[in-house]
């Protein structure tokens, strides 16, 4: 009983091992100089799940890449709007 149970609880738990990240493109329309990517990639990457954020100036745009099952869109987005650049997602 207590070896099913084991290998029950391990197989759930390499369950996340495999899970896909999710990556999202944001808007950051308000970047009005060449320091504001590093505020918001900082803002970003502060966000629990976060694996990585690329944030550039010329197009004004965020690519986070993101474990679902730790944050979600929303958090991304008010991590950025309290960093003072408020974000959209990219349609």
């Amino acid at each position: 009983m207590k070896k099913t149970a084991l290998l029950s609880l391990m197989a759930l738990s390499s369950l996340n091992a495999f899970a896909a990240p999710t990556t999202v493109t944001l808007e950051v329309p308000t970047m009005n100089c060449l320091t504001c990517p590093y505020t918001v990639k900082k803002a970003l990457r502060n966000v629990e799940g976060v694996s990585k954020a690329e944030v550039t100036f010329e197009t004004k745009l965020a690519v986070v890449t993101f474990d679902d099952e730790k944050t979600t869109v929303k958090v991304l987005i008010e991590a950025t709007t309290n960093a003072g650049y408020p974000s959209t997602i990219k349609e």
